[in-house]
Order: C-alpha cells, then structure tokens, then sequence
C-alpha cells in the first residue's frame, strides 16, 4: 500500500469471479457486470503456456469505480448461474483469507501442520486441501439431497 492508501481502495472495489464455464467471453462478462456500475478494469485471465494455451483459466476480476457498486454486483451476482455453473463472486482481498478459513476444519489442520511442518507455505497447503475436501464432502450430501427430492422417471 503507497501513502495515498491506493492499494486499499482496489481492494475495496476489485471483485474475483471465479467457476466461470470455458464459453464465457471478456464481453460476455462485462455484460453480466456492467448493470451494477462503472467497470474502470476488467483481467480476464487466461493459460499461457501448456497443452491448455490461449484458454480461459475459469476466473477474472473485475474492478468498479465505487465501493458501493463492487458491493452491489458481489451481493446479486454471487450464486447466479452463467452457462449453467453458479459464479463465485468475492472481493479480491477477501479470496485467499476464504481460501486458508473456510471451515473449522482448516484452523485445526493449520495448528497440526504448525508443530509438524513448519514453513508457512505447508500451512497453506494444507488449509487448501482441508477446504477442498469439506466442499466435496458438502458436493456429495447436496447431490444426494437432490437425488432423494426428485420423482423417478420411470
């Protein structure tokens, strides 16, 4: 962060979105987005190099004038589904502290990984992993769910 604080106004108006299907464009997302204020940068990332090269990589920010309109586009696009695939839509700040928090699992992983790794990159990893795991498991209690919801066809 400079003096002006300007690392803390990006953070503050710069969204990730993320789960993105590969049919989705630079032009279809600032369309999905454009609604909700003032666009001032759009990364749409994709492969660089390897046998996926020239594809997209699944996800993009997307940064507003205002914090309000960042905020206002979090709140009615995360979950909305585009291309049959609901968005992740979070400020770009809050991305990685989600990642190494998102269950009580993860803060219990992370104090084993302590007293056995070590390096802080180990942590990491193992939060990630221990978040992977918990939204599986939750992937497959939803789906079972549904499964028990529907009528048979027959």
């Amino acid at each position: 962060m400079d003096q002006n604080g300007v690392a803390d106004e990006k953070s503050e108006t710069r969204l990730y979105v993320g789960n993105l299907d590969q049919r989705i464009t630079e032009s279809l997302m600032i369309k999905l987005f454009s609604p909700f204020g003032k666009i001032v940068q759009e990364d749409f990332l994709w492969h660089t190099r390897g046998p996926k090269r020239g594809e997209p990589r699944g996800y993009a920010f997307i940064q507003y004038s205002t914090r309000e309109e960042a905020l206002l586009a979090k709140e009615k696009m995360n979950g909305r589904l585009a291309c049959g695939r609901p968005l992740v839509v979070r400020f770009a700040s809050e991305k990685q502290l989600l990642e190494t928090t998102s269950s009580p699992n993860a803060a219990k992983e992370t104090k084993k990984s302590t007293s056995s790794v070590g390096p802080s990159e180990h942590i990491t990893r193992s939060a990630k992993i221990v978040a992977i795991k918990n939204k599986l498991k939750a992937m497959e209690e939803e789906n079972c769910s549904l499964k028990k919801q529907r009528p048979s066809d027959s």
